[in-house]
């Protein structure tokens, strides 16, 4: 047991929430049917956490705006991975049975003062997730995003088929950035980002098992399937390395980023 672990619960479906661990989703089932890979030997490799302040890799783990060069640890070097919300301990500040919400504030290495939001909504057919970035004064750009962890095979049921329609794919350079082109999306296996606007809209089915619908206001959508054992869909509000050279989500005090992702599921029966 992790310490302080706060366990949402619905008719048919239960979520384990570990704000000391990136508040993250240590476990989510329905029906008895665990959905996530519930451990790992690296933060970044296991649940379903959140990313922000930024998502993806940080290119040379450094980006600049207002003139100024801001620079983090490499923790995928020589790229800065995911943000600060998933290795940060998060506070809890509401909660009911089938409902909570936690914050974390934004602070060194992150240069401007603001504070994170996530707020999870478990329903007897779904999880509802909101992340909101707010500024404490100065505007800075910011990013945010989900990083779930889908078993490839649950506990009865086929392997895991993950059907979506992107507008098209981010070009994959040698150091695993988008080169900024746009290209048709193609055949993976996949650690590639691509185009959703309007939102996502995804389907995940363990045949003879679940279906899960995901949705989410993101313009972007990360796949990552190239273990063998796990599946990656991640919603996100820009790309990869978003924050270099790009002012495209402004975060201003009273104008915060509010990202939200719905999860739907229907078991077989």
């Amino acid at each position: 047991m992790i310490d302080g672990e706060v366990w949402l619960r619905c008719e048919g479906a239960e979520a384990r929430v570990l704000p000391a661990a990136g508040c993250r989703l240590g476990s989510l089932r329905v029906h008895g049917l665990e959905l996530l890979r519930t451990e790992g030997a690296r933060p970044a490799e296991w649940g379903s956490y959140p990313m922000v302040p930024w998502v993806g890799r940080m290119g040379d783990a450094r980006f600049e705006f207002g003139g100024a060069v801001h620079e983090f640890p490499a923790d995928a070097a020589p790229h800065a991975l995911h943000g600060l919300g998933y290795r940060t301990e998060w506070k809890q500040v509401a909660a009911n049975d089938s409902s909570a919400t936690f914050e974390f504030a934004l602070t060194d290495p992150w240069p401007f003062a603001g504070r994170v939001e996530q707020t999870f909504t478990l329903r007897p057919d779904g999880l509802d997730t909101v992340l909101r970035v707010e500024s404490e004064g100065a505007t800075f750009p910011a990013q945010a995003g989900w990083h779930p962890w889908f078993r490839r095979q649950l506990a009865t049921g086929g392997l895991l088929e993950l059907s979506f329609a992107p507008a098209w794919q981010e070009e994959r350079g040698a150091d695993y950035l988008p080169t900024g082109r746009r290209i048709p999306p193609v055949d993976g296996p996949r650690d590639d980002c691509y185009g959703t606007p309007g939102g996502v809209d995804a389907t995940l089915v363990w045949p003879g098992a679940l279906r899960l619908r995901m949705t989410s206001d993101c313009d972007y959508t990360v796949v990552y399937d190239l273990p063998p054992e796990h599946v990656c869909v991640e919603p996100q509000t820009g790309p990869p390395n978003g924050l270099v050279g790009s002012a495209e989500r402004l975060v201003r005090a009273g104008e915060p980023l509010v990202a939200s992702t719905s999860w739907t599921w229907l078991v077989a029966t």
